[in-house]
């Protein structure tokens, strides 16, 4: 007998899981970044501001194509329906070798740069322990050991206690805070720093696949949407005002673990160590949902193709995709050494590896939803307000984030390096093109 998603969550519900997916550790990074890429305090926090603007115009967008195609799969669902199979498969491999491992790396590096707080592992600790959490979540996946969602909710609970912590800590503690200085917060790319700012903002377009299983989509999708996004958008507004208030917009450039420094300002090096021991917990659980949902879109594609065959196996011990798992965890280290040779920052490094694959797609996924409208027009579960306007918000602001992100390969204030990294995550993606077609005639 076949079945289908129950509608058990509630409003309440439903805006709960929308900042669980949302907040993550970008919060306690991506502010250094942002702080040293505008031109003052006002800037920085409309930048924030400006991302949760964009990011509830996609989630609005995901949440109609959610609706029409309810299937499991997100994004390789939309884009093999709105644009065909190559498409598809496009984004399946650009998603193992660049956006879920980069995300993957990125994450272990701030749990590196956490980590590195409390115990200090010679000159290369931020890359020795991102290595260690790669390694020791992906051993945990393959053994089948996966987190409850009670322990699942217990961590998001301490996250977002923590961060209001850190807010309210950053605006009452007597400092001396720092103005911003050339070159570091004076003022530099505004959009440089937008990148960062919408990868801290990343996990909204999970949130949209709670269509199937909301009481009443139609009226209280929008309401978990808009609720869940605004309460994101809120926080990080306090936790960065409490940064700004505390450190100044200089401090916080300067900074490599701005909420931990905030900390130590507050209760010295012991507060210092409680926060980045939540950090460090909540980077591990971060990484390992994103362990665990990218092993499993890898073995769909090794389900899906032939040639990826070898990742489509399922291993009965454990009920783990083993294969797909172990390949995941091999690129992911892959990019964890090369970030550490080729840059300062890995955090930065892997962000700019994704930066224009991620647009890519996101732009793409936008584009599927006016093709549906076209070429359907039967009512769907949730449909977009104010339509066609925040869906051309939505797509005008990736396609500009996409041209953005490419111009960084020929602009010289950020090195060839990071151009190169730039670079070379387009190279992985295209590389998926001559793959396609033999997977086509494999298929």
């Amino acid at each position: 007998m076949s079945s289908a998603p129950k509608q058990l969550l509630s409003i309440t519900d439903g805006i709960f899981l929308t900042v669980g997916m949302v907040i993550g550790v970008g919060i306690f990074k991506a502010p250094s970044i942002v702080a040293g890429n505008t031109a003052s305090g006002v800037e920085f926090l409309l930048a924030w501001l400006l991302g949760g603007v964009v990011s509830l115009c996609g989630a609005l967008v995901y949440a109609e194509l959610s609706s029409r195609h309810p299937a499991t799969g997100g994004e390789y669902t939309f884009l093999a329906q709105g644009l065909g199979n190559g498409a598809a498969f496009l984004f399946a491999w650009s998603r193992m070798t660049v956006i879920q491992t980069g995300a993957i790396a990125a994450v272990a590096f701030v749990f590196g740069e956490y980590a590195s707080e409390i115990v200090r592992l010679g000159e290369h600790s931020v890359a020795i322990y991102a290595a260690l959490s790669i390694m020791a979540v992906t051993l945990l996946n393959l053994a089948g050991t996966l987190q409850s969602k009670t322990l699942q909710k217990v961590m998001e609970i301490a996250l977002i206690a923590g961060l209001l912590l850190l807010a309210v800590a950053g605006m009452v503690v007597t400092s001396t805070p720092k103005p911003a200085a050339t070159g570091s917060g004076g003022g530099g790319d505004i959009l440089f720093a937008m990148m960062f700012v919408f990868f801290t903002f990343g996990g909204w377009n999970e949130a949209a696949y709670l269509a199937g299983e909301v009481r009443e989509p139609r009226r209280n999708m929008l309401r978990i949407l808009v609720g869940g996004i605004v309460a994101v958008t809120v926080l990080y507004l306090l936790v960065n005002i409490g940064y700004l208030v505390a450190l100044g917009q200089g401090g916080i450039a300067g900074s490599k673990a701005v909420g931990a420094d905030v900390m130590r300002l507050v209760a010295g090096d012991k507060g210092a160590v409680v926060l980045a021991f939540i950090v460090c917990v909540s980077a591990l659980t971060t990484i390992n949902a994103a362990v665990f949902t990218g092993a499993r879109t890898n073995f769909a594609l090794g389900r899906d193709f032939p040639l990826f065959a070898r990742l489509g196996n399922w291993r009965e011990s454990g009920s783990t995709p083993a294969n797909a798992l172990v390949l995941q965890g091999a690129i992911s280290l892959v990019l964890i050494v090369a970030a550490a040779m080729t840059a300062k920052d890995g955090f930065d490094a892997m962000v700019a590896y994704t930066a224009p694959v991620f647009w890519t797609f996101f732009l793409l996924t936008g584009v599927t939803l006016f093709i549906f409208r076209f070429k359907s027009k039967a009512e769907s579960a949730f449909r977009v307000p104010l339509y066609p306007v925040i869906p051309l918000i939505f797509c005008t602001m990736c396609g500009f984030m996409l041209w953005k992100a490419l111009a960084y390969i020929f602009n010289p204030q950020y090195g060839p390096k990071f151009g190169n990294l730039v670079l070379a995550g387009l190279l992985v993606m295209l590389a998926g093109i001559p793959l396609y077609w033999f997977a086509r005639k494999g298929k």
